[in-house]
């Protein structure tokens, strides 16, 4: 097989995009048997660990925070509902803005939840200064193509 060097930019091996994008895969692919003992999705998680740490969120807030556009978010909403977690209600000061509110049972999965951030750091292996790292590297890229 011949191989072209004359065009390293393009070379498959000198890209950051495939790496992220398996490692990315990777992560959530790990999440998927700590999730499914709490019957969640990835990003049902994502939105409960929103919701856990604020109670109530706007849908438009909870978008603006996951980097999802409303025809992803609200069938997502319409599961957790669905599943007795939330409770999708009206702005008491503004009737036009969606809200979403845990309800009892999703405050209560939430002590269920707290063993998965470990398990993934444990899973990751990586030191906490790592974990840090690559999260600020990860936060960087986001904020400068986002």
């Amino acid at each position: 097989m011949n191989q072209d060097t004359g065009c390293p930019e393009l070379m498959f091996d000198n890209q950051i995009c495939f790496p992220l994008y398996s490692a990315a895969n990777a992560v959530v692919r790990a999440y998927r048997p700590l999730l499914d003992e709490l019957d969640l999705t990835y990003l049902q998680y994502m939105v409960m660990m929103l919701l856990w740490q604020h109670q109530s969120m706007s849908v438009k807030a909870l978008g603006e925070k996951l980097n999802l556009d409303s025809g992803t978010l609200t069938p997502l909403l319409k599961r957790l509902e669905g599943k007795g977690l939330v409770v999708r209600g009206r702005s008491q000061q503004d009737e036009r803005v969606r809200v979403i509110t845990l309800t009892g049972e999703g405050k209560g999965l939430k002590e269920r939840a707290k063993e998965v951030p470990h398990a993934m750091a444990c899973r990751a292996g990586l030191a906490p200064e790592e974990a840090a790292q690559l999260k600020s590297l990860c936060q960087q890229l986001l904020s400068r193509l986002g």
